[in-house]
């Protein structure tokens, strides 16, 4: 007799066993009574009344993304294709809503995704849709917060990912901003092209200066210098044009000398004859009474003329 028990024992463990259930964090389910909403579970060990109860659905509370492409016109006709994420959640006071509401909520936020984005981006230029992309991604959140919010979602964020105009586009982009480079970088080689050039010319001039003073300064010394041994000679009796043969004469020899010593020097001296020095002397002589006649010849016809 005990056996005919048994299956109603464990009909009654299995019963008993069914009223029990589980819901998992951050999950929230919905009990039906006969096809009526009864309450919502939140997450632990939960009871229901065997048979009479069901659970007809379970709703995740975690933070959701979905992924909407998007493909439009610009205001100057470029077609570009817009990824829009989009961040949100159900509401934990407004499950019924979120589970009774819509069937399904991911075509609804997917509809007004593209209402915005279809209504703000013919607006831009392509230009202006790379730059205010935030813009666009503020106008889809504060659509979909006013439309979904009645229906139990929170939208926490929308973010424009990813703007992909057309092949064509980008290649012709990608021409206009390496030629704006190269065109800057032709600025900045000419610059110190011609930097270089007045910095150049400057330390020329510098050099042609510094040298022109050594060449003045020696003349001067060297004249200093002859004058020096011209009043020597006349003090051991040599009167001057004596003393200026002397020197050419020395300074001839030494030319000479220096020239012997430079094996490379391609320099040739003529004449080089011991009296070449005074008759270079008698010539430089007559040269400067011939230049003081000139000059006194010139002085008197103007004075005659005056």
């Amino acid at each position: 007799m005990s056996f005919i028990y048994i299956p109603f024992i464990v009909l009654g463990l299995f019963i008993l066993i069914s009223s029990f259930f589980v819901v998992k964090q951050q999950t929230a389910a919905i009990i039906e009574r006969f096809g009526r909403f009864t309450s919502i579970r939140q997450s632990g060990l939960q009871m229901k009344i065997p048979l009479v109860d069901r659970v007809a659905g379970r709703l995740s509370l975690k933070i959701q993304q979905l992924d909407v492409i998007i493909e439009t016109k610009t205001l100057d006709d470029v077609f570009v294709r817009l990824k829009v994420s989009v961040q949100y959640k159900v509401i934990k006071d407004k499950v019924y809503d979120a589970f009774y509401k819509l069937d399904y909520p991911h075509d609804q936020i997917t509809s007004y995704v593209f209402d915005v984005v279809r209504a703000e981006v013919p607006k831009m230029k392509l230009d202006d849709v790379f730059v205010k992309k935030d813009d666009i991604a503020l106008a889809v959140k504060a659509e979909l917060n006013d439309a979904m919010s009645d229906y139990g979602f929170d939208i926490i964020k929308t973010l424009v990912t990813d703007i992909d105009p057309d092949a064509q586009v980008k290649e012709a982009m990608n021409r206009i901003n390496a030629s704006e480079r190269e065109k800057i970088a032709a600025q900045f080689e000419g610059d110190a092209a011609r930097i270089l050039i007045v910095e150049k010319a400057k330390a020329e001039a510098e050099s042609k200066r510094l040298q022109g003073q050594g060449i003045a300064d020696q003349r001067r010394e060297i004249a200093r210098g002859l004058e020096e041994s011209v009043e020597v000679l006349n003090r051991v009796g040599i009167n001057s044009q004596e003393a200026s043969a002397l020197i050419v004469v020395t300074q001839h020899y030494d030319t000479l000398q220096s020239l012997g010593e430079e094996t490379n020097s391609n320099l040739i001296l003529l004449p080089n004859a011991p009296q070449a020095g005074s008759n270079m002397l008698n010539d430089m002589v007559a040269s400067f009474a011939a230049s003081n006649q000139i000059g006194e010849a010139m002085k008197n016809a103007k004075k005659k003329g005056e």
